[in-house]
């Protein structure tokens, strides 16, 4: 109360108020270094140790939800492979895995990170199990969705964020990990600081 009369009184005198710490945002004091896309917490696959996503601002993010028995799968290896080559430049890839689509990951997470590091070599990070789609979707897919107008019809849909957390593109599933358009968009995207 007494902070809203002092902006008043300030701005009635023509005095810019000083503000106090931004507001907190799903749980969390907003910061101001890390785009607010990222300000989001998920439990590691591995462990379920929350993981704040903004320890990934800076970098170019590749954002995509898994299965291990889809199709697609095999997808993992040539996103492993991604990341390997330019983890050094400032990529990570971020799984998030699913069961929306066709029952695809039924297991729990010890489960899906046996399976990921031991069929794949996963060691891109890794997020809990959660919904991608629709109106229960995880926080980040929702924001997602609304940057993008594209919900992910299967697994393995991909998007693209830059340095800054600005949503640069949506892939569908067909779209492989060493697609030229995707690599093309995610060099440009690592070529800016």
């Amino acid at each position: 109360m007494w902070l809203r009369a002092f902006a008043l009184a300030s701005c009635a005198l023509g005095f810019t108020p000083i503000v106090p710490a931004a507001p907190a945002v799903h749980g969390m004091v907003a910061n101001a270094t890390c785009p607010v896309i990222l300000q989001k917490t998920f439990p590691r696959l591995q462990d379920e140790t929350p993981q704040n996503l903004c320890q990934y601002a800076g970098k170019v993010v590749m954002v995509v939800n898994t299965a291990s028995y889809c199709g697609f799968t095999r997808q993992y290896e040539g996103l492993e492979k991604l990341y390997a080559r330019h983890v050094s430049q400032g990529l990570v890839v971020l799984g998030f895995p699913s069961n929306d689509f066709g029952q695809q990951e039924p297991g729990d997470s010890k489960q899906i990170a046996d399976f990921c590091f031991n069929t794949y070599g996963v060691k891109f990070p890794m997020f809990g199990k959660s919904v991608v789609q629709g109106s229960h979707a995880n926080a980040l897919y929702r924001e997602l969705i609304q940057a993008t107008g594209q919900e992910p019809r299967w697994n393995f849909h991909k998007y693209l964020i830059d340095r800054k957390g600005k949503v640069l593109a949506s892939y569908p599933s067909e779209t492989a990990p060493e697609d030229p358009r995707l690599v093309a968009d995610i060099k440009r995207a690592l070529a800016v600081p």
